[in-house]
């Protein structure tokens, strides 16, 4: 677009959370004709490029982008230029960064401005897809709270009728196992990690034994993790 009166369009690309064959056709298409990647890393989002010989300029937006850099996104997008927003890994705006910034195109821009989802890769979706826990109805609680608000968040998962899904990273997860297993130890949950990639490994039974397994197995703690705990009987 190089109308001066006409804004440009931002579309949210999914890339893949480990394997990057698992890219869509349109994905790459997308990304091979804008004209700027919003990327969370530009070194991360290198790689993938460099894996489907794309080249194209990246301009980085992170959890600690200024607000300026939120300005400078929208004069590119008031100018009618073309942008994509890719994450580290899987769908943008889930758990992530992106996120506030669609709100600021959404609050300066309106509903004239065209945000368009490529759809992809998600972890989330992709583990519950997997853990033959009950899908049809549950809850997503992102990442789990560093220190304010644990007790909380253990206390609704424990009270939450449905499946409930939530992250955590490889330096929180047996913190966070011993925290299930001190409130439901004899609920059923599914953990996975390293979706899509060598080692991936879904591990299924009560948190009790879940938790044990990796007590006994520390070389099992890598990677991201998605925690799945089924729903109360």
């Amino acid at each position: 677009m190089d109308m001066s009166n006409e804004l440009g369009k931002l579309y949210i690309v999914a890339t893949p959370i480990g394997n990057l064959a698992d890219m869509t056709f349109r994905a790459v298409e997308i990304l091979k004709s804008v004209d700027c990647i919003l990327c969370e890393d530009t070194r991360t989002t290198k790689k993938l490029l460099d894996h489907y010989q794309i080249q194209n300029k990246t301009m980085s937006f992170h959890s600690h982008s200024k607000l300026a850099r939120v300005n400078d996104i929208i004069a590119m997008l008031t100018e009618g230029k073309s942008l994509a927003l890719v994450s580290d890994a899987g769908t943008p705006c889930i758990s992530d960064p992106g996120v506030m910034l669609i709100a600021e195109i959404k609050k300066q821009l309106g509903d004239d401005m065209i945000i368009t989802p490529i759809p992809g890769a998600s972890a989330l979706i992709s583990a519950l897809s997997a853990s033959g826990l009950p899908a049809h109805e549950f809850s997503w609680k992102g990442f789990v709270p560093h220190k304010k608000g644990r007790e909380t968040f253990f206390k609704d998962v424990r009270d939450t009728e449905t499946t409930v899904i939530f992250y955590e990273s490889v330096h929180r997860f047996m913190k966070t196992m011993e925290s299930l297993s001190n409130v439901i130890p004899e609920r059923k949950v599914v953990v996975a990690r390293e979706i899509t990639k060598m080692f991936e490994e879904f591990k299924k039974g009560t948190v009790t034994e879940v938790f044990e397994y990796y007590t006994q197995n520390p070389d099992k703690v890598r990677g991201e993790f998605v925690i799945m705990v089924g729903p109360q009987k």
